[in-house]
């Protein structure tokens, strides 16, 4: 690579919007077949085309508030690796904070920063945001199909132990994303710096609605949650901070 031209020129060429956009229709190819299966899989367990309008609605709702939150934090992945890499990678994985650290050891790898980059840094952390990955996609690929005999060795055949184990499952997962912001850089505990409480006020006002929309059956509100308790917690994280 010629270290005269500036790393940017390389990251945002037609080539590069080319490659990334090869990789993002697979992505979109499979949503468009996961949603026509999901479609003949609706038919065939006798579901109406009212519930399946609620689902589809629910899901789209749902998907706001992380899509939103994704938008916004991958403008610091765009400025540093480039509009096309961004676009990929966030297609694919969806975890700027992964993104952003893989950029930044592939830079450091070389002796530079994500302020400081050249065109060899910048080459070195795409590998690095790639191969980092890697053991996601190979795990989905091998195992995804073989969780459905987990469930039901898990649960020893009995049917009403799935949903506790999945939801087990998802506890542990979204605990595990969450409990990083309840330390410092220094790696005490702490539960006064702002993405702590903005996590404990989402997590209260989640509750709250969740609550409310049972006991009064408000089904948009129920629908809503979600987006409602992420922005909140969003928004009282942002006003502690500044504060």
């Amino acid at each position: 690579m010629n270290e005269s031209v500036n790393y940017l020129d390389y990251a945002n060429s037609p080539l590069m919007w080319a490659a990334a956009a090869l990789a993002v229709a697979v992505v979109v190819f499979q949503s468009i077949l996961f949603m026509k299966r999901s479609m003949k899989a609706a038919s065939e367990s006798a579901l109406t085309t009212d519930q399946v309008h609620k689902a589809i609605k629910s899901s789209v709702i749902s998907s706001i508030g992380p899509s939103v939150v994704i938008l916004v934090t991958m403008i610091s992945l765009l400025v540093t690796m480039g509009a096309p890499v961004a676009w990929m990678r966030l297609s694919f994985i969806g975890s700027v904070n992964y993104e952003a650290m893989a950029a930044g050891f592939g830079a450091q790898a070389m002796g530079k920063t994500l302020q400081t980059m050249d065109t060899m840094a910048f080459a070195c952390g795409v590998w690095t945001m790639v191969c980092g990955s890697l053991g996601w996609l190979i795990f989905t690929f091998l195992f995804c199909d073989k969780m459905d005999k987990v469930n039901h060795l898990m649960s020893k055949g009995n049917a009403k132990m799935v949903p506790i184990i999945s939801a087990g499952a998802m506890l542990g997962a979204f605990a595990n994303l969450a409990s990083g912001n309840f330390f410092t850089a220094e790696g005490s505990l702490t539960f006064t710096n702002a993405p702590a409480i903005a996590t404990i006020a989402g997590c209260v006002i989640m509750m709250i609605l969740v609550k409310l929309s049972r006991a009064r059956d408000i089904g948009w509100l129920r629908e809503w949650a979600f987006a409602i308790a992420m922005f909140s917690g969003m928004f009282i994280g942002y006003a502690v901070s500044v504060i």
